[in-house]
């Protein structure tokens, strides 16, 4: 991949090979559009039998501003997966390791379409930075800057045979 590649949608399957996390906690449906090393848009379609809405709240659901930020997360570890050319493996992980200037601005709640997207903004040690943003109809309804942690030394190492040799760059500074 070159690295302005952009790289049209990736459905369930596809979000699933690259993203660890699994139902009830995968809170990515399809990505819409990445450009590798740069930005991402994907979505996460709020239903009612999402198991948090018995209890949150039962007369009128809403989607915790916490799984929103979980979305965003998720969302930056994508791009963190997809610009190093990496599929998910007990080798490869993308820790959440930092979050400022959350804001929300709109309850979301059964039925809604949430367009996730995360912009790379520079990395720092290790550390990069993500602008994110979800919305609903083409409305912010929360943003956040998000730091996360690529740890991808060993990333397309195979876990079943002990000494392969990676692909992707040794320092998570070396990405996008």
């Amino acid at each position: 991949m070159s690295d302005a590649e952009t790289i049209e949608l990736l459905d369930i399957n596809e979000v699933m090979r690259r993203l660890p996390h699994r139902y009830p906690f995968l809170l990515v449906d399809r990505v819409l559009e990445c450009v590798r090393g740069q930005s991402i848009r994907a979505l996460k379609n709020v239903t009612y039998n999402e198991p948090y809405f018995s209890g949150h709240f039962p007369a009128r659901p809403v989607m915790p501003g916490v799984l929103i930020i979980e979305a965003l997360a998720q969302v930056a570890g994508l791009l963190a997966y997809i610009s190093a050319n990496v599929i998910a493996n007990p080798n490869a992980t993308v820790y959440f390791v930092g979050i400022d200037k959350a804001r929300f601005r709109k309850p979301v709640i059964p039925g809604d379409q949430l367009v996730l997207i995360a912009r790379f903004e520079r990395s720092l040690r290790g550390i990069w930075q993500l602008a994110t943003t979800a919305e609903v109809d083409g409305k912010e309804v929360a943003h956040a800057l998000i730091m996360v942690t690529p740890n991808l030394k060993e990333a397309n190492a195979d876990p079943a045979r002990p000494g392969t040799a990676p692909v992707a760059p040794a320092r998570a500074d070396e990405l996008p």
